[in-house]
């Protein structure tokens, strides 16, 4: 099977999340990229530990399909081997602020003197210009500041998604930049910069309420899950879990007030359209709420499925690993990893290709696992790798 990055080497300097995930995606498209750690492992190999070594559940995913080379890219001898390794390089991601680039040797006047058509992928929390720009960040502080924690939860208790979606859409958008950035070098063999922001992708993500505010002033405030522009949406707690039930649009809200049996919900003019169903959203969720607590959950969803209503039950971690529908698609793909007793479920590449689908080759690695083969690709001899390694350089 083709691949459609294969013959493309990505040095991944990431930390955390947004540029491991971008350099994650390139790998499932068939580029080489070489994880690059610190000597005695980043603390993203760390988090959410699942083995005795303390390897994370979130490493797990993200340095899939990646060789890992351990590095001190701060001494002279380490800066060394990252020029060697730049040498052989298409595209550097770093997650890293300007200045520690900088003192890497991986800004992109660097980079670009060793090779000339590299590219550089670099994001941070806010990006480069304007007074944030030095600011140190993580998911959170997109959420909070892009308006979204203000209109989740409540008034009273903004809340911050549990899942770091603008670490991922940050990833994701960065991939997407570097795709962008090979296709376009192959047209004119010039390299670039392509720059991800957290803060960018957060307010991508919110820009319909900024617009909306900035029209109409309407001042909007926190409902929890109830929605504020269309209904019936909103969590409802049945006789044994809870369900999710979201409708835009006139022609759903029918199919809904005829599982009602009530047309009167069609002739009042407070639900005229999904602006004005949103604004008296509160009346209409009283009513499902009643409909759905003296149901099961299966029957809430069995019901709602025959009326063509979009709805979900709201599935516990445990839950999802047993879900049919990721069974039988097969979007867990079960990893061996040293030291898990049993395979790790490993989410497959998100978006689907039918020609040259992304795939996951091989697990991510244990600590510098690769980085005597790597090593030696560069021309070292074992004598100097050992002695590189007693001076806590590799």
């Amino acid at each position: 099977m083709s691949r459609v990055l294969e013959g493309i080497r990505v040095l991944d300097f990431g930390r955390y999340i947004a540029g491991p995930y971008c350099a994650t995606l390139l790998g499932d498209m068939g580029a080489d990229v070489i994880r690059i750690e610190k000597v005695d492992g980043s603390e993203d190999r760390f988090l959410s530990p699942v083995t005795e070594n303390g390897d994370g559940a979130m490493f797990m995913q993200l340095a899939r399909n990646k060789r890992g080379l351990t590095l001190n890219p701060m001494k002279p001898a380490g800066r060394e081997i990252v020029k060697k390794l730049v040498a052989t390089a298409d595209v550097v991601v770093a997650n890293l602020p300007p200045d520690t680039l900088k003192a890497m040797g991986l800004d992109y006047e660097s980079l670009s003197a060793i090779k000339p058509d590299i590219i550089l992928t670099m994001i941070s929390a806010f990006g480069r210009g304007g007074p944030y720009s030095n600011r140190v960040g993580f998911d959170g502080l997109g959420q909070a500041m892009s308006g979204n924690m203000y209109m989740s939860g409540t008034p009273e208790q903004p809340v911050k998604a549990y899942a770091p979606f603008i670490d991922f859409g940050t990833a994701s958008l960065s991939a997407f930049g570097t795709m962008a950035a090979l296709f376009e070098r192959q047209k004119t063999g010039k390299g670039q910069i392509v720059e991800g922001a957290l803060f960018n992708t957060a307010l991508t993500m919110m820009n319909a309420t900024a617009i909306e505010q900035n029209a109409i002033q309407v001042n909007r405030v926190a409902t929890l899950n109830r929605s504020q522009t269309s209904a019936p949406a909103d969590t409802f707690k049945t006789r044994d879990g809870w369900v999710l039930v979201q409708s835009v649009g006139g022609p759903l809200f029918k199919r809904w007030a005829d599982l009602m049996g009530e047309d009167h919900w069609l002739e009042d003019p407070r639900f005229k359209d999904d602006i004005s169903r949103g604004d008296h959203g509160e009346i209409i969720s009283e009513r499902l709420a009643k409909w759905c607590a003296v149901r099961s959950s299966e029957e809430v969803l069995a019901a709602m499925e025959e009326a063509r209503l979009p709805a979900g039950p709201i599935m516990s971690p445990q839950e999802v690993l047993e879900d049919p529908h990721i069974e039988t698609k097969g979007l867990f793909q079960a990893i061996d990893y040293p030291g898990l007793d049993k395979p790790a479920p490993i989410m497959q590449t998100p978006v689907e290709l039918s020609e040259t689908p992304g795939e996951i080759r091989h697990r991510a690695p244990t600590l510098g696992e690769h980085t005597d083969s790597i090593m030696r690709e560069l021309g070292y001899q074992q004598a100097e790798i050992d002695e590189l390694r007693a001076q806590r350089i590799i």
